[in-house]
């Protein structure tokens, strides 16, 4: 099963709905981009992801345009639409989602608040996709 998992800078929501969801099921096909992916991905969405023993160091963000030349099971956005925009993917999917989320880059702050902020928003997509791939699995 083929899952693109799309925000708008690649660097920290989609990263880790990638992450969960390729340590739920290994044999799912999971990639994540953005319509303006950033240069790497947010070193505070690696580090709570290491805190639940999921390494997304080694992801890179991509951009949407090398992904809609292929066919797709489920492409899930995953930006807040209250505060941003939500990619459109123009290649072919059997299912279209929508889960938002609130973008953690943007909480300002002391260090240790902004940690929180990031783990509240790893939690709710913990939840939210492990649920996901309950329902297809």
């Amino acid at each position: 099963m083929k899952i693109l998992i799309l925000c708008t800078g690649n660097s920290c929501r989609s990263q880790m709905a990638q992450g969960f969801l390729q340590s739920f099921d290994k044999n799912l096909e999971v990639h994540s981009a953005g319509t303006h992916p950033e240069k790497q991905v947010n070193p505070n969405a690696v580090k709570v992801m290491a805190e639940l023993g999921i390494d997304i160091s080694h992801h890179v963000p991509k951009n949407v345009a090398m992904y809609t030349g292929e066919s797709w099971d489920y492409v899930i956005t995953v930006c807040d639409n209250a505060k941003e925009s939500c990619p459109v993917f123009i290649g072919e999917v059997k299912h279209r989602l929508h889960v938002g989320f609130e973008d953690p880059a943007k909480a300002k702050g002391e260090a240790e608040y902004v940690l929180n902020v990031y783990r509240k928003i790893r939690d709710k997509i913990k939840h939210t996709f492990s649920e996901f791939a309950i329902s297809i699995l």
